[in-house]
């Protein structure tokens, strides 16, 4: 939609200086001018057949612009599932399967057509990049889709744009864009299961093994619970709790006990019973899950 956003811009700048000059010289210029202005034929097609030209065009351009990107096959498919109060994010081969989860993070190459498939199976929810396009709502029991495209590389801050609860606000994502081969090299990773914790690791991920693992997945673990976000690669996400806090080790601690204080009402509960040797061990290895 880049190009119609240009469109609209430029074109909107051009009315606008237009209109001001207008302006300027019915209030200040010969009386000649002014009289003009008040002539029928000016009014009607100023006021009438002018607007009614460009918001026509506007118009086909746009059905025309949203048919062509509609045709063209996407080179990514991407299935994002508006939770309480955090984003499931799929990726999905050729056939609809799912390749891996991840969560609050999405990832797409440069310059080429990505497809969004959008569903909620709790409240409304609307998808919004600003950056990149506009929003669109995802609703129970309903599937929208969505298109988008990165011309440039970069981090572009997504968000919930529909009130969905206490914890609305605090419900963003990003898209990154990278290069087609760089993008490729992330999905190879991606699809990894998770490093064998090693034994500086090990009473971490025992930890949690025991407290989180009926809630979180960690491919290549025993850690294979649903309700809350896939963890497989959580220590190379950009954010934690849904673009609340930078990841690093101490957001990640801090976040494991203080969630409830960072983000009140989500479905995590608080790990403030244990020790700080324990809650470090966890985020240790949490944040080796890259």
């Amino acid at each position: 939609m880049t190009d119609l956003n240009f469109l609209l811009f430029t074109g909107g700048a051009v009315i606008f200086v237009a209109v001001a000059c207008v302006v300027v010289l019915a209030i200040w210029g010969p009386p000649r001018f002014r009289a003009g202005l008040a002539r029928p034929v000016l009014i009607v097609g100023a006021g009438i057949v002018f607007p009614l030209a460009v918001l026509t065009g506007l118009l086909l351009y746009s059905f025309n612009l949203t048919s062509s990107e509609a045709s063209e096959q996407p080179a990514v498919r991407i299935h994002v599932v508006g939770e309480l109060w955090w984003w499931r994010v799929s990726y999905l081969d050729a056939e609809g399967g799912v390749l891996f989860d991840t969560a609050n993070e999405i990832h797409i190459p440069t310059g080429k057509s990505v497809e969004i498939v959008l569903t909620s199976d709790n409240v409304i929810h609307s998808f919004w990049v600003p950056e990149l396009t506009g929003k669109l709502d995802m609703i129970p029991g309903h599937t929208n889709r969505l298109r988008i495209r990165a011309q440039a590389p970069g981090v572009y801050r997504g968000q919930c744009a529909e009130y969905c609860g206490a914890q609305h606000t605090k419900m963003a994502f990003m898209v990154q864009a990278v290069a087609p081969e760089a993008f490729n090299d992330w999905v190879g990773q991606q699809m990894r299961p998770a490093a064998a914790a090693d034994g500086r690791l090990r009473t971490g991920a025992q930890l949690f093994q025991q407290a989180c693992s009926r809630c979180h997945t960690v491919r290549g673990t025993e850690a294979r619970g649903t309700s809350g976000p896939d963890l497989t690669h959580v220590g190379g996400r950009m954010t934690l709790g849904a673009g609340v806090l930078r990841n690093n080790l101490g957001a990640m601690a801090g976040w494991i006990a203080g969630n409830q204080d960072l983000k009140p009402g989500n479905p995590m509960p608080a790990f403030r019973d244990w020790s700080g040797v324990e809650l470090l061990a966890v985020a240790r290895y949490m944040d080796s899950l890259k």
